[in-house]
């Protein structure tokens, strides 16, 4: 996500933070309630009044994003979630939809067409089940770390920036409509 913090200061202020067992060094996530605990305690101590937010994360920080908008909807106006893990990775194919299904605030979906974390078809199915209004943003070619393959860009005459600049141009069309007071 830094990299990304950089892109999208130019559209508001961005503030990072890393879940306690990432500052501890630690491989393995907390439990869902501690990271939901410690994604609030960021969110909030960034936020001024009653101003809500927009949360932004990759993969898991995206995730745990949608479950501080459930449980703090006044806090929140809308989500950006790059490489959501819709699914578990390895043996444990676990889908995380449950989460989605109770938004009820606008989220974009930032997917690469080769993530295995994300079935766009799986996708497309949950998103039709949402109340939520969801957009999507494919990255042809991108995996979960929405980064294209080196031949495809060849191939295309494009380079990692110029995908990267696409996408930043869904997330600002997208904050342009759900990001202002």
């Amino acid at each position: 996500m830094g990299a990304w913090a950089g892109r999208l200061a130019h559209h508001g202020q961005v503030h990072c933070f890393d879940y306690p067992y990432m500052a501890q060094g630690k491989r393995r996530p907390d439990p869902l309630p501690r990271l939901v605990q410690a994604h609030w305690a960021a969110a909030s101590s960034v936020r001024t009044g009653a101003e809500a937010l927009v949360l932004v994360g990759k993969s898991m920080g995206g995730r745990i994003g949608c479950h501080v908008a459930v449980e703090q909807p006044d806090a929140v106006r809308a989500l950006i979630c790059f490489g959501y893990p819709l699914v578990g990775s390895g043996k444990l194919k676990k889908r995380r939809d449950q989460v989605l299904r109770a938004l009820n605030l606008p989220i974009l979906f930032v997917q690469g067409d080769r993530d295995t974390m994300c079935p766009l078809d799986e996708l497309a199915s949950v998103r039709r089940e949402m109340d939520a209004p969801s957009e999507l943003y494919v990255v042809v070619g991108g995996n979960h770390s929405l980064e294209v393959g080196k031949r495809q860009l060849k191939t295309l005459g494009e380079t990692q920036a110029d995908v990267d600049d696409r996408i930043e141009a869904a997330v600002a069309q997208f904050l342009s409509r759900y990001a202002s007071t």
